[in-house]
């Protein structure tokens, strides 16, 4: 499931991506079939990165793919690299995780050479608030969501860096309803109208059905569970 759209994040041959909070991959797979970049992830998860590392060398082999991303575990508030290492930075679903989103910010904008490319994405703010009211669970568990963005205060604080937004949308409209139904029979997640809507979500994601197509294009402007906000980082003539 690819929350970022890589037509508005438009990667070039031989470009250094890193992937910030990579989790199991999804978007490493992504870049390196958007060009032939290097793609890196890195995630506090071991156990995400272990799979990561599988999901992502066995859709490599599956397609006759010699590249391979490098996964590491590090924080996102001390990354293991040079200054102005990156191309491109994708920070997807991970700013609602972190304790103090500064820090991070200001570590992706030392790895981002100037002119490089940023794609940051964050939960949509009225349909996590009714997540949070149908279940304390939901956001209180290991890892869980410790805040909800305003987004014009998100804005202000990437944009207070040397760091210019471009493009918006929304993304995952459908998948709103099963995280309301999640929440609502946290304690049962094999109840009936759980099961139904993530076969449903199943269904979409593998048989990419004009109907639902034109359904998401018509909701994840206001309601996509994600928000996902493009910029590029200033160079020295800008």
């Amino acid at each position: 499931m690819q929350t970022v759209d890589f037509r508005y994040f438009q990667l070039k041959d031989g470009d250094r991506v890193l992937d910030l909070g990579c989790g199991e991959g999804r978007h490493l797979i992504g870049a390196l079939l958007a060009a032939d970049v290097q793609a890196v992830g890195v995630d506090l998860s071991h156990e995400d990165l272990v799979t990561g590392r599988h999901k992502t060398h066995d859709w490599a082999e599956s397609v006759g793919e010699p590249r391979r991303p490098v996964l590491t575990q590090a924080s996102g508030y001390c990354l293991p690299f040079a200054d102005n290492t990156f191309d491109a930075v994708i920070c997807s679903e991970v700013l609602e995780h972190v304790p103090v989103v500064d820090k991070v910010l200001k570590e992706i904008n030392r790895v981002l050479r100037p002119g490089g490319r940023l794609v940051i994405s964050v939960p949509r703010r009225w349909p996590e608030q009714i997540c949070w009211y149908l279940s304390a669970d939901y956001h209180l568990q290991l890892g869980g969501h410790l805040r909800i963005f305003r987004l014009a205060d998100l804005k202000r604080q990437i944009q207070a860096l040397p760091i210019v937004f471009y493009y918006q949308h929304g993304a995952h409209a459908l998948h709103v309803p099963y995280w309301w139904l999640r929440c609502i029979f946290w304690n049962n997640p094999q109840a009936f109208p759980v099961r139904w809507y993530h076969k449903l979500l199943v269904w979409d994601l593998m048989k990419r059905p004009w109907l639902t197509r034109f359904i998401e294009s018509l909701t994840n402007g206001w309601m996509g569970k994600s928000v996902v906000l493009y910029y590029r980082k200033q160079d020295a003539a800008s």
